[in-house]
Parts: structure tokens; C-alpha cells; sequence
């Protein structure tokens, strides 16, 4: 998409900028042999049209795909079969989300903004993304979220439930973007566990993660439901 006016304008004054796209899943939530990142929907596999999304919000975002060692050159052969030629890196990944973002850091330098994202959630909006860079330009560190519709209960030691308030809770998305230099920082630290996202990982050196709101299309297919739900709304993209 051709930017024009003030959002080129300012592209031009920005730190740059690089999206780390983790695409690790061998899909088994999803059945069959393929990965979900790779199953074919509208067209192309999943992971295409994710890298598409950010290209449509700026062309010259640079973007680095990690992906399992095994998983390569099936993508080369799905890269020359659907002519897929829109400019990336692959980096391999680790034994963990944690180390595969971590190896696709250690190709960056430090300054500019990071945007780490789900390879399997291919429609997020061009919005949400802008809005995270400029938040982190500003803040360092933002993520996007969404409000939680169902009612909630949290489970007790007694093996008993209770009723939690939704309204003080929210559903974490990607892209999560940072300044570079933060990020690698946060990912400097040993793994832990309970490191579930970006967010955990640089919370657990003290830095604030601002909230911005996301947008509910960007779902993460995980299973067979939600690849028919990602084919019907991208036929209305």
C-alpha cells in the first residue's frame, strides 16, 4: 500500500524498523502432516500472508522469518511455487519461542524498533501495527490487547473456582515491538518458564510494557476452526 502525506513523511524521521516473525509450530493442534503456518488459505499459506501484512504497512520494514531448521526448505519450495518473492531473512530457531526470538535478535543491530511476531496470525491490521511502532518509539516497550468478552473463573488450591472480575483483564496479541537495543537486553537473561511472550521477558528486568489496543481479526490459528475462520475473513480483507 502506498503510504502519502504525513505517515511517509514520518516513516522518513523513524528509527529503523524489523519484524521478527516466529513461525516454530509443528501444528499439532491443527492435524495432518502440514505445519498451520503452512496450510494454504485464500491463495497462499498462512505465513505468506503475514509476512504480506507488514509489507503492506511499510515496504521497507526489514524481516526476518525463524523457522526450525527442517522446516526450510519446504519453504523455499513454497516460496518458488507461489512465486513468493517479497524481500526476508531466515534465521533458524532454538528448542523454545524464547530461544528462536532470541537467534532472530542476534542478527539485528541495536538501534531501531523490533516488532516480534506470531507467524500464524496473518491478519493483523496495518493500524495496529503502526500504532505499536509509534507507541514504542515513544514508551520502548508496547503490546496489543483486546477485551475479554467471557466471563472468567479463576481455579483455587482447594480445587474449587471462583468468579474473577473481566473487566480487569485482557487478551494479549502480537506484533509486541520494542526499541532493539531493550529487547536484546531483556533476552540477554537466562529462560525461565514462565516466560509466556515478549512482554514476560522484559517485564522480568523491571521495564513497564505499555497496553494498546488491538484488533479482534487477529487471531492465532491453532486449530482447523480457526483456519476456516481466518479463510472467511480474509475474503473480506
Amino acid at each position: 500500500m502506498q503510504k502519502t502525506g504525513k505517515m511517509q513523511t514520518d516513516n522518513c524521521l523513524q528509527l529503523p524498523k524489523y519484524a521478527i516473525i516466529v513461525a516454530g509450530g509443528k501444528g499439532l493442534r491443527m492435524g495432518g502432516e502440514i505445519p498451520k503456518q503452512f496450510r494454504p488459505i485464500s491463495g497462499h499459506p498462512v505465513l505468506m500472508h503475514t509476512l504480506e501484512a507488514f509489507y503492506r504497512y511499510d515496504p521497507e520494514i526489514r524481516i526476518i522469518l525463524v523457522l526450525p531448521e527442517e522446516h526450510q526448505n519446504y519453504w523455499n519450495d513454497l516460496c518458488l511455487q507461489y512465486r513468493f518473492t517479497l524481500k526476508h531473512r531466515v534465521v533458524t530457531g532454538g528448542p523454545t519461542r524464547f530461544h528462536s526470538v532470541k537467534n532472530g535478535l542476534d542478527t539485528l543491530p541495536d538501534n531501531g524498533l523490533v516488532a516480534v511476531h506470531d507467524g500464524v496470525r496473518p491478519l493483523v491490521s496495518e493500524k495496529v501495527i503502526d500504532n505499536a511502532f509509534e507507541e514504542a518509539k515513544r514508551s520502548g516497550a508496547v503490546i496489543p490487547v483486546i477485551e475479554v468478552t467471557d466471563s472468567l473463573r479463576e481455579l483455587t488450591s482447594d480445587g474449587k473456582s471462583k468468579s474473577v472480575p473481566r473487566n480487569l483483564y485482557r487478551s494479549v496479541q502480537t506484533p509486541q515491538v520494542f526499541k532493539t537495543a531493550l529487547l536484546k537486553e531483556a533476552y540477554n537473561q537466562p529462560f525461565c518458564d514462565c516466560f509466556t511472550d515478549d512482554a514476560s521477558v522484559v517485564e522480568a528486568t523491571g521495564k513497564e510494557v505499555k497496553l494498546i489496543k488491538g484488533n479482534a481479526e487477529n487471531i492465532k490459528i491453532t486449530t482447523p476452526k480457526d483456519l476456516l475462520l481466518a479463510e472467511m475473513l480474509l475474503s473480506h480483507v
